[in-house]
């Protein structure tokens, strides 16, 4: 008799393949993002889910309250430093596989607010997957970063990355803010759509 191992006996297949090619096309084309507008930005992530960007064409026309419902969150402004606990609180139960988008200046690096109140980058509280620039930016760029998104998670690129930094861990290179204690994220940086 052979023993079972389940699925991680059965080699790389036709069959095997094309499952992983369809949770892949599964996760792109229905991510379902988080509110989290914080500041001006969240003007523009608003305008990006109405009629004339239409984000309904990549199934993310219902931006969700709830972050049981959620695997994407995107960042649109400023993070205070209050505001951090709660922030981390909504990401810790947004299910699995989940993303972040930190769109905006001031959700990036602080942006012009380099004072005790505001976190200087949302990546000290969350890991980003990818960076929307812009003060704000425009729906057309959001666009942009959730695209980029869609196409790493595609490939396959996203996962790899995490299960790399998962496995690079090293003493001192963790951050650690206000309690909380995770790993450097490293994550795409989107310019400017043409």
């Amino acid at each position: 008799m052979s023993s079972w191992n389940g699925l991680e006996s059965i080699g790389h297949n036709f069959l095997t393949g094309r499952l992983e090619d369809f949770v892949k096309w599964c996760r792109y084309n229905s991510m379902w993002p988080a509110t989290f507008g914080l500041a001006c930005c969240a003007i523009e992530m608003m305008a990006a889910g109405a009629a004339e960007f239409d984000l309904a064409r990549f199934g993310m026309e219902v931006f969700r309250p709830s972050p049981r419902q959620s695997d994407l969150m995107i960042v649109a402004g400023r993070l205070s430093q209050k505001m951090a606990p709660v922030l981390r609180q909504v990401y810790d139960q947004m299910m699995e596989p989940k993303w972040v988008i930190s769109m905006g200046v001031c959700a990036s690096t602080g942006g012009m607010f380099n004072n005790y109140a505001i976190v200087q980058g949302v990546d000290e509280i969350v890991p980003v997957d990818v960076y929307a620039p812009g003060c704000p930016p425009g729906p057309q760029t959001l666009i942009h970063a959730i695209l980029t998104l869609h196409e790493q998670v595609r490939t396959g690129e996203i996962m790899n990355r995490r299960a790399s930094r998962a496995g690079a861990i090293e003493i001192g290179t963790e951050a650690n803010v206000s309690g909380w204690t995770q790993s450097l994220p490293n994550p795409t940086r989107v310019g400017t759509p043409k």
